[in-house]
């Protein structure tokens, strides 16, 4: 991802062992269905897109010390502050102390099943042929781009194999911004251990795929 990211820990070391948790554990305390609950109405205002929020989270600069709902929260926040739906004194009391910001929309709760069932598909029509095909090889996107961006660290300049052609998606970079949906397509690659991680890593014979808008990719000679 971009270099102010603090969300692209995919490689690093020293997080220690995923321990997954038990199956229907979604909450580790009372506040948290409610962020979830107030994160959910507020992106059906129509205030902002999925990919703005998801920058937001991902760009906060205390990322790697906040729990799963504690970013939710803390990107929300920033996102009704830079649209004076909230200020900072009303955050500091808890209370609401302007008038409320007019939205778009608003989310009645008799609608929310019919709203998260409905989710947001991101496939569009295809804007021309794909430059990829199954079997190609590539080489990912290097440096450093002054957006988020969804191409993980791990993977920039290293080479891969296309092995799924999605159709055209949304370009989550571009629509971040505010600059439009520009569809793009969109890729699996999929990568040797070897290559991401060296010769001298230990060999698990495994490969990761990376999901990859067109413009990621480059062909290789």
């Amino acid at each position: 991802m971009s270099y102010d990211t603090q969300a692209d820990l995919g490689g690093q070391p020293g997080f220690g062992k995923v321990v997954p948790e038990a199956e229907g554990e979604l909450f580790h305390a009372g506040w948290e269905p409610r962020a979830l609950a107030l994160v959910l109405a507020m992106g059906a205002t129509g205030s902002w897109n999925i990919d703005a929020s998801r920058a937001v989270r991902e760009t906060l600069p205390d990322y790697r010390d906040l729990s799963y709902y504690q970013i939710w929260l803390g990107a929300l926040e920033q996102l009704m502050l830079q649209r004076g739906q909230i200020f900072p004194d009303e955050i500091a009391d808890g209370e609401m102390h302007h008038p409320a910001a007019p939205v778009a929309r608003v989310l009645q709760a008799a609608n929310v099943p019919a709203v998260l069932a409905k989710g947001s598909p991101t496939e569009r029509p295809e804007p021309a042929p794909a430059r990829f095909t199954l079997g190609q090889q590539v080489r990912m996107h290097l440096g450093k781009v002054d957006h988020h961006t969804r191409l993980p660290g791990y993977v920039q300049g290293k080479r891969g194999t296309v092995v799924h052609l999605h159709g055209a998606h949304v370009f989550a970079d571009a629509n971040a911004q505010g600059l439009g949906e520009q569809p793009q397509w969109l890729y699996t690659v999929a990568f040797d251990e070897a290559e991401l991680w060296g010769d001298t890593a230990p060999r698990q014979n495994l490969s990761v795929s990376v999901d990859a808008w067109e413009s990621y990719l480059e062909a290789t000679a």
